[in-house]
């Protein structure tokens, strides 16, 4: 690795003379400027303006421009010759634990190597304080023509660097934060709570670029004459207003099947195939989706229609049974009239058998 900067780690009184080199390096594909109608190379080249010609790096300095447009011209040497304790050396101003430090200050990276042999004894002393103490260290240090803030701590056996942006350089938060006042449900919270259970962790050396390698893939494609293969046609759902709780649904089940496993309905078939029967699975639906969806139509009857017709059936039967009823008892009276009737009659015929005998009896004796 080339080095960038040479200087030393002010710790106290101890010095260390290090070695800065970057600690990342970019993977993007760039690309040249061409001209459509021939393919020519688009350049740029610096001219001075005064002579209208153009001018070599080594004619080029340095200059500020001031409100008013007048440049200040500023030489390499100037700048070199401020008094700046920082000029070749991290200053090391504090320790403080790994949480103090937001992320949002932290910019480039960068590896410290003791720089020669003498270096190495209070390299290794720095590094083994730092790990024990579970502390991360402040610096201050000058880098491509302005001082900057860093943090130091501790890679694998290495010492790194990260560039921190200054305080004052973190934009405040007040204009992008959301101007409604939006309520979020118990239920919502668990089923997020649910999906970022289901997705888990994940080994970070495992991601890669795929953009990356599909414009590889491409420029391999049109090297060789062949026509680049149409890319798959997929769903965006930038821009969509999405029902949040079908959102976060359909998302947990699509983690548990990338993962290998069992959702619910799943679950269902294996139950319905042990007991032989195919067992149905049927999602709730959102409430947007409960007042918008049409009503079924068909051979199947929704269950309100099912209990309707069931409770007219049982209403007939009930009518049925007690028209029975009374018919039965309408029956039995009719006949207790007819006993009576025949039981009159009966007794109006012996009576008047009885009265003949009567009235035959004294004619009788009366001959005699």
């Amino acid at each position: 690795m080339r080095s960038i900067w040479n200087g030393a780690i002010s710790f106290g009184l101890v010095s260390i003379p290090i070695k800065v080199v970057n600690a990342t390096e970019s993977h993007s594909i760039s690309f040249r400027q061409v001209h459509l109608d021939d393919g020519g190379r688009i350049r740029y080249r610096k001219f001075c303006e005064l002579e209208d010609r153009e001018v070599t790096t080594g004619e080029i300095g340095k200059a500020y421009e001031d409100a008013d447009g007048t440049l200040i011209p500023v030489t390499d040497e100037e700048l070199a010759a401020l008094p700046i304790p920082t000029a070749r050396t991290i200053e090391i101003v504090a320790f403080v634990p790994a949480e103090r430090i937001d992320p949002l200050q932290m910019d480039t990276a960068y590896y410290l190597a003791a720089n020669g042999v003498p270096a190495t004894k209070p390299y290794v002393l720095l590094r083994e304080a730092l790990k024990r103490s579970q502390k991360v260290a402040v610096a201050k240090f000058a880098l491509r023509g302005r001082e900057r803030l860093g943090m130091l701590r501790v890679v694998d056996d290495v010492i790194a660097m990260h560039g921190l942006l200054w305080p004052d350089e973190i934009r405040s938060t007040e204009e992008v934060a959301p101007d409604a006042s939006v309520t979020v449900r118990d239920k919502e919270l668990d089923l997020a709570d649910a999906l970022m259970d289901t997705l888990g962790e994940v080994e970070l050396t495992e991601l890669h670029d795929d953009y990356r390698e599909a414009v590889e893939e491409l420029i391999a494609a049109k090297a060789s004459g062949e026509l680049p293969a149409a890319p798959p046609a997929g769903e965006r759902a930038g821009g969509k207003v999405l029902d949040l709780m079908a959102a976060l649904e359909k998302s947990v089940r699509a983690a548990k099947a990338s993962r290998g496993e069992e959702t619910g309905e799943e679950q269902g078939e294996e139950a319905g195939a042990r007991t032989g029967e195919s067992a149905e699975v049927t999602p709730l639906p959102s409430r947007r989706s409960a007042r918008t969806a049409p009503k079924e139509v068909g051979w199947k009857k929704s269950t309100s229609t099912a209990r309707k017709t069931a409770a007219k059936k049982t209403i007939a039967k009930s009518t049925a049974k007690s028209t029975g009823q009374a018919a039965g008892k309408a029956a039995a009276t009719k006949s207790t009239a007819k006993k009576t009737a025949a039981k009159k009659t009966t007794a109006k015929k012996a009576t008047g058998k009885k009265t003949a005998a009567k009235k035959a009896t004294p004619r009788g004796r009366a001959s005699a």
